[in-house]
C-alpha cells in the first residue's frame, strides 16, 4: 500500500517566513534517497539547497519555479513505499474509503506517518509533520461547503491532499440539500461554490492552476477537468474564462517582469534578497541616528607593501587586495575603540560590547546586496583574512552563502571603490554600530614634505550610530584606520 508523505518548506535556521522556488532537482517518478538535494530555494538572504529526509518515489511537485511559498507549505509528495501494493489494490482493500484526520478510518501507514518525525537534514533541523493519504474519490459524505473560496486553493477541512489543500468539509455541510441546476446557474460565485459542493463536486487542481483561476476570475467549481481523474488544467481554466467573456491576459511566471504603459515601464516583484535589504535599510535609517565622517588617505606605502608581499612565498596563492588591508586595519583599530564594535539593545536598554570581530562584507550579487560575515576576523593573520574574504565574496556572488554566515555581524566593510566611486554615506547594517566605506585608489596630487607629488590616495567614510558612538570615538576610529593604511608599520604601535 502506498505510503504518501508531504515534504514541507522548513525554517533553515534563519527565521525566514517564505522562500522562492528557484529550480527542482527531481521530477515526478524519480526515486530519491535520504538527504538527496531535491530543490533549490531563495530565501530573504541567500539561495539554499534543500535535501529530503526520506527515501522513496516522488509522486507530485506542488510548486513551480518562480513561485513564493511560506514556511510549512508542502513542496512535494513522496511515496515511502513505491514498490508496495498498487493504488488500485490499496483502494480495493480499504473499500474505497477516504482517510479523515480526527474521524473515519485511517490506514496503518497513515497512523505511523502521523507520528513520525522528519530526520535531521543537512542545513536545517527536524520538523514534526502530520500527514494523511490523498483522498481518491470525493463523495457527498466527505465533501461540502468550504469556509474559504475553494477556487483559489484555500479550502479548509480535515482531509489533507498531497497538494497541501484540504478536500474535506464539515458533516453539517455534507447533509445540506443539493441546489437545483437553475439555482446554481443564476447564483453568485459564492452561492455556486456552495451549491456544487453540496452536490459532492470538489474541483481538483494544482496550486498554479488555482492561482490562474483566481487571476482570471474563474470559479473552479464551474469547470470540468479534462485531465485524467477530472483534474483541471490551465487550458480548462482559460477555456472557461473565454466562455465567460473574461479577457484572459497572457500568463506570466512569478519571477518575470510585468510590462506596463506600452512596454515603456517594467514592474518587478519585490521579494527575496531585495525585499529583505529594503526592510533592513529602512529600519536602520529611521532607527539609528546616523553620523558620517570622511577622510582622505595617502596609501602609497600600503600599495608598495602589497607589491612586496606578492613576491613573498608565504603569501603565494593568497589574493592580497587593498580591501584585505582595510579589513585588517578595521580589526586592529576596533581594539582601541571598542564602541564601534558594539550594538544598541533597545529592549534591555543596554549597550553590548563585543570582544570579537565578526566582520561583515557588503557584496553585490545578481540577487541584490548581501552582507556575509568573516567570523573572528580579528584573530586571523593577513593571509588567513585574504583567503577568507576571497572565499566569502565568491560564495556570495554565486548565491551559495550559508544562512548562518549572514547573521551576527559586529561591524561592516563596504568596498565602493571597486565601482570607481570615491566615497559615499553608507547605511549601518541593523544590529551594528558602524560601517566603513572604502573608495577607489587614484593617482592624486599630494603635498609631501612641502613638495607636490603624485601619490596613491583613497577616500574613507565612516557611518556610525550616534547612540553608541560619540563624535570623538568615531573620529578616533576613522583616524586609526587611516593611519594603518597610510603607514602599515603603525600596526606595531597598537
Amino acid at each position: 500500500m502506498p505510503d504518501y508523505k508531504e515534504f514541507p518548506l522548513a525554517d533553515t535556521a534563519e527565521g525566514l517566513t517564505e522562500a522562492e522556488i528557484l529550480n527542482w532537482q527531481v521530477s515526478p517518478g524519480d526515486e530519491v534517497s535520504v538527504n538527496q538535494i531535491v530543490v533549490e530555494v531563495e530565501t530573504a538572504k541567500a539561495a539554499v539547497e534543500l535535501p529530503i529526509p526520506w527515501s522513496g518515489k516522488v509522486t507530485e511537485l506542488h510548486v513551480e519555479p518562480g513561485q513564493t511559498v511560506e514556511v510549512g507549505a508542502s513542496l512535494l509528495t513522496i511515496d515511502l513505499d513505491p514498490h508496495g501494493a498498487s493504488p488500485a489494490d490499496a483502494s480495493a482493500s480499504s473499500g474505497g474509503e477516504t482517510t479523515v484526520a480526527g474521524g473515519g478510518q485511517a490506514s496503518d501507514s497513515s497512523e505511523e506517518s502521523a507520528t513520525e518525525e522528519m530526520k535531521p537534514l543537512v542545513g536545517y533541523g527536524s520538523t514534526e509533520r502530520s500527514t494523511t493519504r490523498r483522498p481518491r474519490k470525493a463523495t457527498a459524505a466527505s465533501a461540502g461547503a468550504s469556509s474559504a473560496d475553494p477556487g483559489v486553493g484555500s479550502t479548509t477541512g480535515s482531509t489533507a491532499s498531497p497538494a497541501g489543500t484540504s478536500a474535506g468539509v464539515s458533516t453539517a455541510a455534507a447533509t445540506t440539500t443539493a441546489a437545483s441546476p437553475e439555482v446554481v446557474a443564476g447564483a453568485s460565485p459564492a452561492a455556486e461554490s456552495t451549491a456544487f459542493a453540496a452536490e459532492g463536486h470538489v474541483p481538483l487542481a494544482k496550486p498554479p492552476v488555482r492561482k490562474l483561476a483566481k487571476d482570471l476570475g474563474v470559479n473552479l467549481y464551474t469547470v470540468t477537468g479534462s485531465a485524467a481523474g477530472g483534474v483541471i488544467t490551465r487550458e480548462d481554466v482559460r477555456h472557461a474564462a473565454n466562455g465567460a467573456t473574461v479577457a484572459a491576459a497572457p500568463e506570466q511566471s512569478a519571477p518575470s517582469a510585468a510590462l506596463d504603459d506600452g512596454s515603456r515601464e517594467t514592474r518587478v516583484p519585490i521579494k527575496g534578497v531585495r525585499k529583505a535589504t529594503a526592510q533592513a535599510m529602512v529600519e536602520s535609517a529611521f532607527t539609528a541616528p546616523h553620523v558620517t565622517e570622511f577622510l582622505s588617505v595617502d596609501v602609497t606605502a600600503m600599495m608598495e607593501m602589497r607589491e612586496r608581499l606578492k613576491q613573498d612565498p608565504a603569501f603565494a596563492g593568497a589574493k592580497i587586495t587593498p580591501m584585505v588591508f582595510a579589513a585588517k586595519a578595521m580589526c586592529l583599530a576596533a581594539k582601541r575603540t571598542p564602541d564601534v564594535n558594539a550594538s544598541w539593545d533597545e529592549d534591555n536598554q543596554q549597550i553590548v560590547y563585543k570582544h570579537y570581530v565578526h566582520l561583515g562584507v557588503a557584496a553585490a550579487t545578481p540577487r541584490g546586496l548581501v552582507v556575509p560575515k568573516v567570523r573572528d576576523a580579528d584573530s586571523m593573520s593577513l593571509v588567513e583574512l585574504a583567503n577568507a574574504l576571497e572565499q566569502l565574496t565568491t560564495t556570495a556572488r554565486d548565491g551559495k552563502t550559508a544562512p548562518e554566515d549572514m547573521l551576527g555581524g559586529t561591524i561592516t566593510l563596504s568596498n565602493v571603490g571597486v565601482f570607481g566611486v570615491d566615497t559615499g554615506t553608507p547605511i549601518i547594517n541593523p544590529g551594528e554600530a558602524a560601517i566603513l566605506a572604502f573608495g577607489t585608489i587614484r593617482d592624486t596630487p599630494w603635498v609631501v614634505d612641502g613638495e607636490l607629488r603624485i601619490r596613491k590616495v583613497l577616500q574613507l567614510s565612516l557611518s556610525f550610530d550616534h547612540r553608541v558612538v560619540d563624535g570623538q570615538q568615531g573620529s578616533q576610529y576613522l583616524a586609526d584606520v587611516g593611519a594603518l593604511l597610510s603607514d602599515p608599520a603603525v600596526a606595531f604601535t597598537f
